[in-house]
């Protein structure tokens, strides 16, 4: 006789992989399970990195709902909105209010996949919006106030960018995973000849694989100082192990207190000290 397969999430292998409650089928979209419903190697890491990311959201998702009757979340740079639905999946799903999870995208393929997939499972406090992060601030199609903005793999500036929206909105929280930061290293590598001889720090930066490395850490010390400044409270630590990705920085910023002159100040001298006075309106 032929014994019944039974459904990937029954499994004992896989039991405590998938949580109780997660669409399979959205699994199955995002790649996460395979189309008859397994998990490969490449699967199990990514939805490792999934919940590792959501461990950390989780809490403040959880704060959002004991403080406010309704909340948003905005997701920039979200590609095929793959961390909105793991979310919206995890949490949302379950809510009985109206609170959304909007997901910015400049691409009109991508944001029009996930209108489709939100409404094939039914996800309907998912709304996606083909704007740059610069139109999305002052866009009607968004509320003038944001609880909670992620940008998960934001390249180079558009961290910073994803940033700007987030004070404009008065965010509460910020969860950024930077990626890619070619900007300030390219300045350093400009000013090098003209200060090297007045500004012994310039030897941090003499070569071209030292100055992209040190480009990329000094961009997200200044970015942290920069939510200080604003009166945020900010915690960096490793999003996952250096095996997975070396684009490994999560920067956790929640709002305390109107601003930080302290932390305006220490900003202002690094940006001197380093020569990069230049970008002091894109860290202000």
């Amino acid at each position: 006789m032929t014994k019944k397969l039974k459904s990937p999430a029954d499994t004992s292998e896989q039991k405590h992989e998938i949580r109780a409650g997660q669409s399979i089928e959205l699994l199955k979209e995002l790649h996460i399970l395979t189309r008859d419903g397994k998990l490969n190697q490449d699967s199990r890491r990514k939805l490792k990195q999934v919940y590792h990311l959501y461990q950390f959201i989780e809490p403040l998702l959880q704060e959002l709902q004991k403080s406010k009757e309704t909340f948003n979340l905005v997701d920039h740079g979200a590609g095929k909105s793959y961390l909105g639905f793991i979310l919206y999946d995890l949490f949302f799903k379950e809510l009985t209010n109206n609170s959304t999870i909007y997901g910015i995208e400049t691409r009109d393929e991508l944001v029009l996949k996930s209108q489709g997939l939100a409404a094939q499972l039914g996800f309907k406090n998912m709304s996606f919006l083909n704007l740059s992060v610069t139109d999305s601030i002052n866009s009607p199609a968004l509320p003038p106030q944001i609880d909670l903005i992620t940008a998960l793999h934001a390249c180079n500036t558009a961290t910073d960018d994803a940033i700007a929206f987030g004070l404009h909105k008065k965010a509460k929280y910020m969860v950024l995973v930077p990626c890619c930061q070619a900007e300030v290293a390219a300045i350093l590598k400009k000013n090098y000849t003209k200060i090297k001889e007045s500004n012994i720090l310039a030897e941090i930066w003499r070569h071209p694989i030292h100055s992209r490395e040190f480009g990329s850490h000094i961009t997200n010390v200044l970015r942290t100082l920069q939510l200080e400044s604003h009166g945020y409270s900010v915690t960096v630590t490793e999003l996952v192990g250096w095996e997975h990705s070396m684009k490994n920085e999560l920067i956790l910023a929640k709002k305390v207190r109107n601003d930080n002159p302290v932390a305006a100040q220490k900003l202002r001298e690094l940006l001197q000290v380093l020569s990069l006075e230049e970008l002091s309106a894109r860290f202000s």
